[in-house]
């Protein structure tokens, strides 16, 4: 049998975690968790997740910094990225604008529609 994918759930909200965690695992998903940039980063770099949802607004390391590292490391520039987020759509314009980010696989705003994150989960990773 093999090894269900894994998806690297970050926010700084632990209920949001919990609900992700949950959700992800009852769809067939490994999961693990951080609760900022920083420990995402090192997270992504050591385990190797398949997919990263990332939130925006976090202490310690913002999930912009995070989304950066992540783009522009070699190890987890490939690891798809959905921003989920309660920080507006004006967001989505401005990573689409700058130079120096990629548009993440997906943005999701808070609170998060479970059918849209799935199918968009199941598009990029199966």
């Amino acid at each position: 049998m093999t090894e269900p994918k894994k998806i690297l759930i970050v926010d700084d909200e632990l209920d949001v975690i919990e609900w992700m965690t949950a959700f992800f695992e009852d769809n067939g998903y490994a999961t693990i968790s951080a609760v900022n940039g920083v420990e995402a980063f090192a997270l992504a770099k050591s385990d190797k997740p398949d997919l990263v949802t990332l939130d925006i607004s976090m202490d310690q390391e913002s999930g912009m910094r995070a989304l950066k590292n992540l783009q522009k490391t070699e190890e987890t520039k490939d690891i798809p990225i959905i921003i989920c987020t309660g920080v507006s759509p004006d967001l989505k314009r401005f990573i689409d604008r700058t130079k120096q980010l990629n548009t993440p696989a997906a943005f999701m705003e808070k609170p998060i529609d479970r059918d849209a994150l799935l199918s968009k989960v199941k598009e990029l990773i199966g």
